[in-house]
């Protein structure tokens, strides 16, 4: 039985709550309910105009409701006069297919009929910057190679610790904080859990990190590449899938050198044949094709993938087994869209596995230094429109998500691709004025 909201806001004395969904482009929205009106948004939802969000509709369509999930209700840890709740769109009596939380519960129950529940970690960097943006927050954040810097970590550590207490007074179990590997740059680790729950809480902790951020007088983002000679922000996604009850590790297999059992290895195959086309999903923006296939930074490495490849524990390929039982995508960056992110990643596995996708034998190199050598390897898309191009060829991701959400995702991201070659910039005028 649903909790109650409005029962639970009497408890645990919440005045407000955000009702919230994320739309095609990651966008957050929400509405700020009294809690004296929350039992009638339980049951009918919020209502939204969807032509004000990014779900490919039009001024003429219909009331959107946004009705709350309290399985994902997030009490504010800074001010817990608050509660955020994610929400599931509906219009018109039914589901609103495009809206990406739905996208991925219909993965989930997909998953769910073959058996099967799937499990994912998300590691979000980002990085503090300027309130205006235009350069990272703390000068003293110099080094050639800034990755575990302890003075810079511990100049902001009351940022730090106020997201990680939050996170420990939320239950998700964060494990470790860290200056990554650009000047400026940060990542906190939490406890991986099923994938719907993982999406929420990204959501979440994007808000979170950003408004805590603010609070300190600084500007928190997410951006691939915010800046051009540093590494960019990347979302490495740790799967394993388990079996319906989430008791048993299906991808473990003590036998195997990498200690993947079969249906990992096809699953596995399934991310790899889909890879280039859910670029245009893991990696959505015009900015993210400065992270991958991304020249040398000033710390010697991207950190971030050029080809679609596999190996153990080896961060210069697309996807690295550091453990037995799972395996971590990192091909994903800090502007992928949580819910549609999962919702790919199940989608193309569920294709490896129906199809007995098989991911070849792991490459033990650097590839980096020796990627050249691997021929047989597909190059990642260049830019946002190759990757559009090659998702509006995939049957796979247009039958497991619908074949109208897939054409609103492309049509939504082309406008914003022809948005952005509209743009005039600094380099052509500088490049080509005089021809």
């Amino acid at each position: 039985m649903a909790t109650d909201l409005a029962q639970t806001a009497k408890s645990k004395g919440i005045k407000y709550f955000l009702v919230s969904f994320v739309d095609m482009f990651g966008v957050l929205r929400a509405k700020l309910v009294p809690a004296s009106a929350i039992k009638g948004m339980q049951k009918d939802g919020a209502g939204f105009a969807g032509f004000a969000a990014w779900l490919d509709m039009t001024p003429a369509d219909p009331d959107m409701f946004a009705k709350p999930d309290p399985a994902s209700l997030t009490q504010l840890p800074w001010n817990p006069e608050v509660a955020w709740v994610a929400a599931d769109l509906w219009m018109n009596g039914v589901e609103v297919d495009s809206a990406p939380r739905n996208v991925l519960k219909r993965q989930v129950a997909r998953a769910a009929a073959a058996g099967y529940r799937m499990k994912t970690g998300v590691e979000c960097e980002y990085f503090l910057i300027t309130p205006d943006g235009s350069g990272i927050s703390d000068p003293a954040d110099a080094q050639a190679k800034p990755c575990y810097d302890q003075q810079a970590l511990m100049r902001r550590f009351p940022v730090i610790r106020e997201i990680c207490d939050a996170m420990q007074s939320l239950g998700w179990g964060p494990y470790q904080n860290d200056h990554e590997d650009a000047n400026g740059q940060f990542e906190m680790n939490w406890d991986y859990d099923d994938a719907l729950v993982t999406a929420d809480r990204h959501v979440f902790f994007k808000y979170m990190v950003k408004t805590i951020a603010e609070n300190h007088g600084l500007r928190a983002t997410f951006m691939p590449k915010p800046f051009a000679s540093l590494t960019g922000n990347g979302c490495h996604t740790h799967v394993s899938l388990w079996n319906k009850a989430g008791s048993k590790n299906l991808f473990t297999d003590a036998r195997d050198d990498l200690g993947l059992s079969p249906l990992a290895y096809n699953f596995l195959g399934g991310i790899l044949h889909n890879a280039q086309s859910l670029c245009a999903v893991f990696n959505p923006t015009v900015n993210s094709y400065k992270r991958i296939n991304a020249p040398v930074t000033s710390s010697g490495a991207t950190w971030s993938p050029n080809a679609v490849t596999y190996a153990g524990n080896n961060r210069t390929h697309m996807i690295r087994v550091p453990d037995a039982g799972r395996f971590e995508l990192r091909l994903m960056d800090g502007a992928t869209n949580p819910y549609l992110s999962q919702a790919a990643v199940l989608a193309a596995g569920l294709d490896g596995i129906e199809n007995e996708r098989d991911p070849g034998k792991p490459v033990h190199i650097n590839m980096y230094t020796e990627g050249h050598k691997i021929k047989s390897a597909p190059r990642l898309p260049a830019t946002l429109l190759d990757a559009l191009r090659l998702l509006e060829k995939n049957k796979a991701i247009a039958a497991a998500w619908g074949d109208d959400v897939v054409k609103s995702y492309i049509k939504l991201k082309m406008g914003e691709w022809s948005d952005y070659t509209a743009h005039l910039s600094e380099w052509e005028r500088r490049n080509t004025l005089d021809c």
